[in-house]
């Protein structure tokens, strides 16, 4: 079974665009849960531009199905709020600062001292740990040997080339999902998946344990409703 995992940033967004609480981000997340999804996910940053650190405490308090922090673990206070919060997950991104939207994965070969710290620091607190990769399987391996539990598939480029050449988009997705089970990780994926491209990506891609949607299902809400659209997207995974 493949999970669905919320991502409500762009509710936060929204809510932030006019000041106040409307959109109530928490009341947001407790819905999609009634509606069907098995994970909610939040991706703070420095600016609080969307998620603010407030909301990560409000929502560890109240969600009950799997909670999922992801960001950039050496900027702001991401490190603090995670390990003070506990969250089921722990999803690891290197975006930039300014970056709109998360646009890599790690180099987990140049980067691998510093992310087995973050692992071991991150899994001793009791957390699940997933890191966030291109479709390379090299970049799948050297994650490997950080000792993550999982790693999380960037899906950018698959959702691009999915209009035109679907087979060529998601070659080497299958490449790396086959190459972390080989090396025993677990496996997520995220950015850009949609009603469009969702199922075929489900159908393809073996062991696939988790997806995190936000911008298309948040989009896809306005025309056919919250409840709607996550039982869409479940069908999707089935």
């Amino acid at each position: 079974m493949t999970k669905l995992s919320v991502n409500i940033n762009k509710i936060a967004t929204l809510r932030n665009s006019r000041g106040g609480d409307v959109p109530n981000v928490l009341q947001v997340a407790l819905d999609c849960e009634k509606f069907g999804a098995q994970g909610i996910t939040v991706h703070p940053r420095p600016d609080e531009r969307h998620i603010r650190y407030q909301d990560v405490f409000d929502l560890k308090e109240k969600i009950c199905t799997e909670f999922n922090i992801e960001g950039n673990p050496t900027e702001g206070r991401f490190e603090e709020v995670v390990l003070k919060t506990v969250p089921a997950q722990v999803t690891l991104v290197p975006d930039a600062l300014n970056a709109i939207t998360s646009n890599a994965g790690w180099d987990t070969v140049r980067h691998q001292a510093q992310l087995k710290e973050l692992v071991k620091k991150y899994k001793n607190a009791g957390i699940r740990v997933s890191i966030f990769v291109d479709a390379d399987p090299i970049m799948v391996e050297a994650a490997a040997e950080t000792g993550t539990d999982r790693i999380e598939l960037y899906t950018e480029s698959y959702a691009k080339g999915y209009p035109s050449d679907r087979e060529k988009a998601i070659a080497p997705f299958v490449v790396a999902a086959e190459k972390a089970l080989e090396v025993g990780l677990g496996l997520n994926a995220g950015h850009d998946l949609s009603l469009e491209n969702l199922a075929y990506f489900k159908q393809n891609i073996p062991g696939l344990l988790e997806v995190s949607i936000g911008h298309a299902l948040i989009a896809d809400a306005l025309y056919y409703g919250l409840e709607n659209t996550i039982q869409m997207y479940l069908r999707q995974l089935q």
